[in-house]
């Protein structure tokens, strides 16, 4: 009598898909077409998987774009947290505003920001994302500002800086950047309008609050 048994079968099917290719995938789609303008068609097709297989690995559309927007801020878009890194109030402003021209000009990639270019959603379905993005750029200023006060705090800006208002301009130059790249500028030329903003370090901002 034969007392051997066959293996029993394997729980489930194995994935057969690169789940970090078609996550990356997916984020360039994003990144072409905002969030709006991408079909599942589209993302299925980019990622090279069927409906079923993206809604069991990833969730569906909105859960997608949040994994798609955080590997977008873990890679092309990491020089905001790079930049708070830096020992001088000049070479935080230096790595992000660098980081912006490189971001959205990397060769193989959309052009401009994921994050403004998914922020053009209208009507109330869009509000969940225009919140998720929004909240994704203030920790990008929370971290500005912080970082900021702290150089005011230590004498590497004057003491009547206002971090928040050196924040927002920082991030308006950043995201000028962006909005040129995404209409086709150079990145030779997007340099050197960065240059030219860095060579005027810190911006004489006295009185801009006033109306």
């Amino acid at each position: 009598m034969d007392t051997q048994r066959s293996a029993p079968a394997p729980v489930g099917r194995p994935r057969g898909f690169d789940a970090d290719e078609a996550l990356e995938n997916a984020m360039r789609v994003f990144w072409q077409n905002g969030y709006e303008g991408t079909s599942l068609p589209d993302l299925t097709e980019a990622m090279g998987i069927s409906r079923t297989s993206m809604y069991a690995a990833f969730g569906n559309k909105e859960e997608l774009f949040r994994k798609a927007l955080a590997r977008y801020a873990d890679g092309p878009a990491s020089y905001g947290a790079d930049a708070v890194a830096e020992p001088t109030a000049r070479q935080v402003a230096t790595v992000f505003l660098r980081g912006a021209v490189r971001s959205s000009t990397l060769p193989g990639y959309p052009t401009g920001c994921l994050s403004l270019r998914a922020s053009l959603i209208g009507g109330e379905s869009g509000q969940t994302i225009r919140e998720l993005l929004a909240a994704w750029r203030d920790e990008t200023s929370a971290l500005l500002s912080e970082r900021f006060r702290r150089a005011v705090d230590e004498g590497d800006l004057a003491a009547g800086t206002s971090p928040d208002l050196l924040t927002r301009y920082l991030m308006t130059i950043g995201n000028g950047v962006a909005i040129q790249a995404a209409g086709g500028a150079e990145p030779a030329d997007l340099e050197r309008i960065v240059g030219a903003v860095l060579q005027s370090w810190p911006p004489n901002l006295s009185g801009s609050e006033e109306p």
